[in-house]
């Protein structure tokens, strides 16, 4: 009972805990260490005295009497100690929806933004979102991006240093530049999410914590920006892929493709609340790329059957996302949709050109693309050949089952 309500206290507090001391001490390294601290008090204290009423206030005090304590002993100066003390965490009264009028917390917006400042190399970004905001340890980062620990992290004392010399600011940007950094920020939450949803390698194929992880960062952010409608557009996508989580694996762990989906698995009341989301952000016709990619998602979710999906809807939603991101990926996902709804020959025309161009080698999805297509247009030596190169590239166990029975069915 004490243990689930910390691990629950942790999920949801330890972001804001963070956060709250970062903002004060101005110390990272400081805050986690004594929100590390006031966890460990919890599990000892709680089991005597109760499970407090408001976890999150008894959390950030017992943190903040710790970081006093620290400072106390280092000497740091009666200004910074005295604000310190000062500290408190005091959430406005909910309105009829349960979210605080001006207490949401916008200590967790300022740390996200932080960690994703543009000075910072993409993958530092990713890595200190889950230190600091998903409270993952350093080994489990490590684990998630496939280094050793010390690399991990040296990798986050270098990012906290570049935040120190380069006196990034500790706030969220303000109204001029926030559509220059917001884009960092939803780039943030969606690559952590598909290393999630769908790992890049490693025996297993799907990470849900981490996917849970982005998913409750991106609610953290739509609350926090109402008026962002690419914020509800991404938070809608997440939910509209994590719905069919339960359906993409095997019970062995090999991954199923989505027309061969049993949809009776796929989590409706997910689907429901994108497709509120989702609504909601194209009603300001403001279209961004994540709007567009949880509109196609939800012509796959809103489809019965396989047999129903509205291909040439999806095929006319790829090239509204191929204007306005017109990357190698997207070109890719472009033509599978063609592929689909006019003839697999007209998908592979695509295919045949982007492998040209060469801006995917080596990239398994490439070469797996081009063999489905191959095999939907009956040409099934060409197939098993492309199914072959993508066995060679693939990077997880899950991806290597599914191309070896692909082979299988294709050579027979």
């Amino acid at each position: 009972m004490i243990e689930e309500a910390v691990a629950a206290a942790f999920r949801d507090e330890w972001g804001q805990v963070v956060a709250t001391l970062i903002r004060v001490t101005g110390d990272w390294d400081l805050a986690e260490e004594c929100a590390q601290d006031a966890f460990a008090t919890a599990l000892e204290r709680w089991p005597r005295d109760g499970i407090p009423d408001r976890p999150g206030a008894w959390l950030t005090t017992t943190a903040r009497n710790r970081a006093i304590d620290r400072l106390r002993r280092e000497a740091v100066g009666a200004a910074k100690l005295k604000e310190v003390a000062a500290m408190t965490y005091e959430p406005a009264p909910a309105d009829d929806s349960g979210v605080p009028d001006d207490a949401v917390p916008d200590d967790r917006l300022r740390l996200m933004f932080t960690c994703c400042h543009p000075a910072l190399a993409p993958e530092a970004r990713v890595a200190l979102t889950l230190r600091t905001l998903a409270g993952l340890s350093t080994a489990e980062i490590a684990s998630a991006f496939l280094v050793s620990e010390q690399t991990m992290a040296r990798r986050l004392g270098r990012a906290k240093q570049k935040i120190r010399n380069a006196a990034i600011p500790y706030r969220v940007p303000p109204a001029h530049l926030l559509p220059e950094r917001t884009p960092a920020v939803l780039a943030v939450l969606y690559l952590l999410f598909n290393e999630g949803y769908s790992a890049s390698a490693g025996a297993d194929l799907v990470r849900r914590s981490l996917s849970a992880e982005a998913i409750r960062l991106a609610r953290v952010l739509a609350t926090l920006m109402p008026d962002e409608p690419e914020a509800f557009g991404l938070l809608a996508l997440m939910l509209l892929h994590e719905a069919r989580s339960d359906g993409r694996l095997t019970t062995s762990g090999e991954l199923v493709p989505l027309e061969e989906q049993d949809r009776s698995r796929w989590d409706r009341v997910r689907i429901a609340e994108a497709e509120v989301l989702l609504e909601g952000a194209l009603r300001r016709r403001e279209p961004g790329p994540y709007q567009i990619q949880a509109a196609i998602a939800a012509c796959h979710a809103v489809a019965e059957q396989a047999g129903d999906t509205d291909w040439a809807q999806i095929a006319r939603l790829y090239d509204q996302l191929y204007r306005i991101a017109p990357t190698p990926v997207v070109a890719l996902n472009r033509a599978v949709a063609i592929g689909m709804a006019e003839g697999p020959e007209a998908g592979l025309l695509l295919v045949e050109d982007l492998a040209a161009s060469g801006d995917l080698a080596e990239y398994h999805l490439l070469a797996a693309t081009r063999a489905d297509l191959l095999r939907r247009a009956g040409r099934h030596s060409e197939a098993v050949t492309a199914y072959r190169e993508a066995l060679a590239q693939a990077g997880t166990d899950g991806e290597r089952s599914f191309l070896q029975r692909r082979i299988r069915e294709t050579s027979a």
